[in-house]
């Protein structure tokens, strides 16, 4: 199993907004081919910050199979405008 880690700082004033899409992109990435599991959680201390972490069986069912889908320009176009910075992806098992 590999566990993707990701620090989402979203820019101020838009985390409502992030919350909203992100329940709609929930849908998008549990139908992919290998998704275990994901947990999307709110910085306790910064208004704008989260931490999500997916399980994958593997790494290719993420930076492959999810990355290089259609499914992936769905789920991009409901959050990525959201991020500031981009988010950096690390990959743990």
């Amino acid at each position: 199993m590999i566990l993707e880690v990701a620090i989402l700082n979203i820019k101020k004033g838009q985390s409502s907004a992030f919350e909203i899409n992100f329940l709609k992109a929930e849908s998008i990435i549990s139908s992919m081919k290998g998704y275990i599991s994901h947990q999307l959680k709110k910085s306790v201390k910064e208004e704008d910050k989260y931490i999500l972490v997916v399980n994958w069986e593997t790494l290719e069912d993420h930076e492959i199979g999810f990355r290089k889908s259609e499914e992936y320009q769905k789920w991009k176009a409901l959050l990525h405008h959201f991020y500031e910075p981009f988010p950096t992806v690390e990959h743990y098992k």
